[in-house]
């Protein structure tokens, strides 16, 4: 135990620790010489450990490696010393909540989107400033995330850093060390102990998740039965539990929790870029923020430096352009004589070939030019454009819409390009069958582009016939049949060169009305329509899907055990379910899901199926 005062009564300690761990335990204190606050962290040697030396030494990592990271996000390293024999680091002393405790004070709400996705990218910014110096934090969690009063983020913790590639950091881990919090471990930490950057990005992604919906990625009742989920089990998608959160984020969450680290986003800096454009709406947090009326000198300083090469509107331009570098003026030549020669690949029908070359270029380019230059932002999206041409769907998508989203950051509206990008992405996502999703996409695209240009532009109306096409290929007739009527009287009115075809539009409405007319829906599916809870638009798509496909009507409102668990459709036979979400709280729907799964049933909400799944399963 410490005395209360260290270093010639230099540092004078609170009476009681603030916490302790494993191996460490943090006082209050204050710094007499330099009259402020501080945090004192001391070594404590678990009981029963013999290699005393190997914990020390891991101790003294720990304070060099966070005085080695100089970020903003990271607690600045006053001072170390030994007290007896007692090895201590003095830090500062950040104010504000953890992450896990401001989940907790969120509860039964969920932290807004925008908070969710504005966390998530200061601890990028970390994250790839510790990566680029060679350091992998290894321990990431919400409980070693702090936000201060006035929204900025600190990482706690780096006890457990490595930094394979520096010999002054060498990887001292030994058998029985703990290795992290199974909850939020990477496969790759479970399975061999080794963590890459790719496993910092998967504990980020466990956070996100809990940000978002409130509980924790997996549960169980020991570290092995987490690591083990963590190595076999998909979770499930955030929106079966928090309907609001954007597919685009979703979809982000989802790739940061693949189980192979080279599937996973490919850097820090692109999470970051992809989580920006969901960081808006910062409003206040009440108990974690200090109020908007508080005046904020961070704030201030942080304001300024967002203006750094940003684009202005100033009343006193510079008289001229600066002189761009010459490593610039080198990348652009390179990727304009590129793309020349991708296009003439592209010519002799080599598609795939130009994409290959073009994401070479691309790639070495972004070593010295932004993400969203005019120059790379045009090489980026011939590159997709080639993989499309080649019928590459599945890897021109991500492209599309990874160009989409940064474009997003730098203009106020839609531009061309970025228009182009996510057009591309939902045509992608339908060619590679998943219809839905593509419709979501295209439905979003049209609200962000009608806000500048109506909804007669002839873009739009083209945006509103891609709709109705999709609604008809998913099933749904009615929201076709309506699309499609609204759509040929507003096309009506329009100018002929507007590219949008009033006959055709005509023959679409027909053919959608003629749907309806021969595919009348069986006896128990019309039960369905009149007794089910088809609110959840995910559960409302489904049923006429699965009832033109011929499937077996299902049990409305089936309840399981004595404990009445309630699916809102079931095939007893086949021991499939629906469930809602949303009706019961966390602790209900785990019970609920743990009552079906030893009973032998596959339950999830609509989101969480698709026909083709329920299809196989109740028709086999």
């Amino acid at each position: 135990m410490p005395g209360l005062s260290l270093n010639g009564k230099r540092y004078e300690l609170r009476k009681l620790p603030l916490a302790h761990g494993g191996m460490g335990e943090v006082w209050l204190g204050h710094d007499n010489r330099l009259r402020r606050e501080v945090v004192v962290k001391f070594l404590r040697v678990p009981p029963g450990v013999e290699d005393e030396a190997h914990i020390r030494h891991r101790f003294e990592r720990e304070s060099m490696i966070t005085a080695r990271l100089e970020h903003p996000g990271v607690p600045a390293i006053y001072d170390v010393g030994v007290d007896g024999d007692v090895p201590y680091m003095v830090m500062q002393r950040i104010r504000g909540l953890t992450v896990a405790d401001l989940i907790v004070e969120q509860h039964p709400d969920t932290l807004p989107i925008g908070w969710v996705a504005a966390i998530g990218a200061q601890i990028c910014s970390v994250l790839a400033a510790a990566h680029a110096e060679g350091l992998v934090h290894r321990d990431l969690k919400p409980s070693n995330v702090m936000l201060e009063p006035y929204g900025a983020v600190k990482v706690l913790d780096f006890g457990l850093a490595t930094a394979p590639s520096d010999a002054d950091f060498a990887r001292i881990t030994r058998m029985g060390d703990y290795l992290g919090t199974p909850a939020y471990m990477a496969p790759e930490q479970v399975k061999t102990s080794e963590a890459g950057p790719a496993a910092d990005l998967y504990a980020l992604g466990c956070t996100l998740y809990e940000m978002l919906t409130g509980s924790p990625l997996f549960t169980g009742p020991t570290a092995f039965s987490l690591m083990n989920q963590q190595v076999n089990e998909t979770p499930p998608v955030p929106r079966t539990r928090r309907a609001d959160v954007p597919l685009e984020l979703e979809q982000l969450v989802m790739q940061m929790l693949e189980k192979k680290p080279e599937a996973r986003p490919a850097s820090a800096e692109e999470v970051y870029h992809r989580l920006l454009p969901f960081s808006v709406d910062l409003g206040p947090l009440p108990g974690a923020l200090d109020p908007p009326s508080m005046l904020s000198p961070a704030r201030m300083y942080a304001g300024v430096l967002q203006r750094v090469f940003a684009r202005t509107t100033e009343a006193h331009p510079p008289a001229a352009d600066p002189i761009e570098s010459g490593a610039s003026l080198l990348a652009r030549e390179e990727l304009r004589r590129v793309r020349e020669e991708a296009r003439a690949l592209a010519r002799r029908s080599r598609h795939g070939d130009a994409a290959a070359m073009l994401g070479r270029a691309v790639l070495a380019a972004r070593q010295v030019l932004d993400a969203v230059d005019a120059d790379v932002a045009s090489a980026r999206h011939e590159q997709a454009t080639q993989l499309f041409e080649a019928a590459d769907y599945e890897d021109a998508e991500p492209i599309f819409h990874a160009l989409a989203v940064d474009l997003s950051t730098v203009d106020a509206g839609v531009s061309d390009l970025e228009f182009d990008c996510r057009y591309r992405t939902a045509m992608c996502d339908a060619l590679l069958g998943r219809t839905r999703q593509a419709l979501e996409r295209i439905e979003r695209l049209l609200a962000d582009y009608r806000l500048a240009h109506g909804n007669t532009d002839a873009r739009a109306l083209r945006l509103r016939r891609y709709i109705g096409q999709l609604q008809r290929d998913v099933n749904e007739r009615r929201a076709a049949r309506e699309t499609f009527e609204a759509l040929l009287n507003d096309a009506r009115d329009v100018p002929g060169d507007a590219g949008v075809d009033v006959d055709e539009i005509a023959e679409m409405l027909a053919a959608v009305e003629a749907d309806e007319e021969a595919l009348p829906m069986a006896p128990g599916w019309q039960e369905v329509l009149r007794y089910a809870d088809l609110s959840d638009p995910a559960l409302a798509g489904l049923v006429p899907e699965l009832a033109n496909r011929g499937a077996p009507a299902p049990v409305v409102g089936y309840e399981l055990g004595d404990e009445g668990w309630m699916a809102e459709l079931a095939w007893p036979l086949r021991k499939t379910a629906i469930v809602l979400v949303g009706a019961l709280d966390d602790h209900e729907v785990t019970q609920r899901d743990e009552a079906y799964a030893a009973a032998g049933w596959v339950a999830r909400p609509a989101r969480g199926w698709t026909a083709d799944e329920i299809s196989r399963r109740v028709m086999a």
